[in-house]
């Protein structure tokens, strides 16, 4: 007999930060999505199910962290929807080191397959979870900013701060706070 898995459930909040506000999305209980406003690749909004203020409270509490400058490396179950390839890349990007960067390439040959950079790349953009997934710390071969879905403003930004410097204007203060 062939039966269908249980469908998922899905719920949503908002969580302000130094980079604008954050759509936290989880699917069965677990972070599946952060989408930044205006982020290329944005789900449509009716897919992040109802909105639920209160969930994903360690998400949250890891982001408050992070933003304070408090935490380099999030520790939380994720529930990413994607090819084998797409979350092969999104593993490996989760152990690029706070405060550095790697180029497509680097990744690449770290996923064993040097030439398989533009794939990466596309895999990269396509990332459900940044920030907590850092797309953000991967650049283009010549050191340049290239392909962030969040937009390269915020990108920049996201390396500054990482690199010592201010998470942004407003500071984090408040990062967390749900409306």
């Amino acid at each position: 007999m062939i039966t269908n898995p249980a469908p998922s459930t899905r719920q949503h909040s908002v969580v302000d930060s130094p980079y604008g506000p954050l759509t936290l999305v989880a699917t069965d209980g677990k972070l599946s999505g952060l989408y930044m406003t205006d982020q290329r690749h944005r789900p449509p909004q009716e897919s992040f199910g109802e909105r639920t203020p209160g969930i994903l409270r360690e998400a949250v509490r890891q982001l408050d962290a992070y933003f304070a400058g408090e935490l380099k490396e999030f520790d939380l179950e994720l529930h990413l929807d994607g090819t084998p390839f797409q979350r092969s890349v999104w593993a490996r990007l989760r152990t690029i080191p706070y405060g550095e960067t790697w180029t497509y390439g680097e990744l690449a040959e770290h996923l064993g397959s040097p030439a398989a950079s533009r794939a990466v790349g596309l895999a990269n953009g396509r990332n459900p979870v940044g920030i907590i997934v850092p797309c953000h710390r991967v650049i283009g071969a010549a050191g340049s900013l290239t392909g962030y879905g969040g937009g390269l403003e915020r990108k920049r930004r996201l390396l500054a701060f990482e690199a010592g410097g201010a998470a942004g204007t407003g500071g984090a203060a408040g990062a967390g706070r749900l409306f």
